[in-house]
């Protein structure tokens, strides 16, 4: 089984570390890549921002179609989700999604931590496309003008207010740039914590494994 991770964005620094983390779940069990995408801006932050990568996201998916068996979209916002899932028969996994719906299995309420507050609207945007508005407690993002998600410290505490002010039972980590994160959070906060890469890689292998893809009939008929 072969999955190639695309991270919408074109820094290689995120790439490389969510190859590190894609590795570690995987532990030889199957293929994993991740690829920056070409021609698209440093960051994912707005609307602009998805347009100008989806160029590039089709064009990872076309060239890598017959070689791969699903690819993962890694920027918790699932930039293009929706088009890649029509170009391509493959399964086509938004770790965004896959970290949210997976969280509503493991407790009564989960909330996500946003890497900066002005991420927080397209998130709550989000959660309510996916029909999980009741079982979202909440989205924190740190308390200052903080947008560094190589930095824990802040991203720990928004989740200890989520636990105790919103009643979280799981933490969802809102972006890909979390990578790594999860197990230390775990730990201390004594709440499950999910990271997006393996959330998504915990579907896209369980889809593949057992030969479902996405519909065709409808919404994700190619034209």
């Amino acid at each position: 089984m072969k999955i190639l991770i695309i991270n919408p964005n074109s820094s290689v620094e995120m790439s490389a570390a969510i190859q590190n983390v894609a590795e570690i779940y995987a532990n030889g069990d199957f293929e994993v890549k991740t690829v920056p995408t070409p021609n698209a801006p440093e960051y994912i932050d707005y609307y602009t921002d998805q347009a100008l990568a989806a160029p590039g996201m089709m064009q990872i998916v076309k060239e890598n179609e017959a070689e791969y068996d699903a690819f993962i979209v890694a920027c918790h916002c699932d930039p293009n989700l929706d088009l890649l899932k029509q170009i391509t028969d493959k399964p086509v996994v938004g770790i965004g999604e896959a970290s949210m719906k997976l969280a509503t299995m493991l407790g009564h309420s989960f909330s996500v931590v946003s890497a900066g507050k002005h991420s927080i609207p397209n998130k709550r945007a989000l959660i309510h496309k996916y029909g999980l508005d009741n079982d979202c407690a909440s989205v924190r993002g740190p308390k200052d003008d903080f947008d560094d998600p190589t930095v824990e410290g802040p991203y720990l505490n928004a989740a200890q207010i989520a636990m105790e002010e919103d009643l979280a039972e799981v933490i969802v980590l809102g972006c890909a740039g979390f990578a790594g994160m999860s197990e230390k959070m775990s730990a201390e906060l004594g709440v499950p914590v999910l990271d997006g890469v393996v959330s998504a890689l915990i579907i896209a292998t369980g889809l593949v494994k057992a030969g479902y893809t996405t519909s065709k009939i409808r919404r994700y008929k190619a034209n």
